[in-house]
């Protein structure tokens, strides 16, 4: 069960970097593309494989510009919650959680993908825009999170932990700065 929490937490974290990257390597990973992702289960898998390439490649390529930050942080910042839950649930289902703890697990999931996000655009407010080889870094972390989840939940938890860990720092370091000021 720990094991779990750990994977959950894994894939919430990679929610909370990106948003359709995530979703694009879980469906791809399984056999039944989102048949285990509660929301997107409905729909036609070829619309959503569309929908969410198109989605990875303006992440990818959106967030080099400053114009294109500002626009996914935006967005991300609004679907981060939902994206966390599902991936969070969608995990969960994988690993066969319990039912009882799936609002649990989606709660947290979707609250640590918002508190990734709102970091993430706190620093770009801050440095007034995200350096490319921090973009860069975002994405490989992302990739590395979603794949952890689901070979090895014990280390994409513990990196999931520790980016926790720099949220919770960072969020410090910012109210100690202002109220220097």
């Amino acid at each position: 069960m720990v094991t779990g929490i750990l994977a959950v937490l894994s894939a919430a974290a990679a929610a909370g970097i990106r948003i359709a990257l995530p979703l694009l390597m879980i469906g791809m990973s399984q056999n039944e593309l989102w048949f285990k992702v509660p929301l997107l289960s409905r729909f036609d898998p070829q619309v959503l494989v569309a929908i969410l390439i198109s989605w990875s490649l303006f992440e990818l390529f959106g967030s080099k510009n400053l114009l294109g930050q500002r626009v996914l942080q935006l967005i991300q910042l609004i679907f981060s919650p939902l994206v966390g839950a599902l991936m969070s649930l969608t995990i969960a289902n994988i690993i066969e959680f319990p039912v009882q703890l799936l609002w649990i697990i989606a709660i947290v999931g979707g609250s640590l993908a918002f508190v990734i996000q709102l970091v993430q655009v706190g620093w770009f407010f801050r440095l007034r825009g995200i350096p490319i080889w921090a973009t860069f870094m975002n994405e490989i972390l992302c990739i590395i999170l979603v794949i952890l989840s689901l070979k090895s939940p014990e280390k994409g938890g513990l990196i999931a932990l520790l980016l926790l860990w720099l949220v919770i720092r960072s969020a410090g370091a910012w109210r100690c700065g202002y109220t220097y000021q």
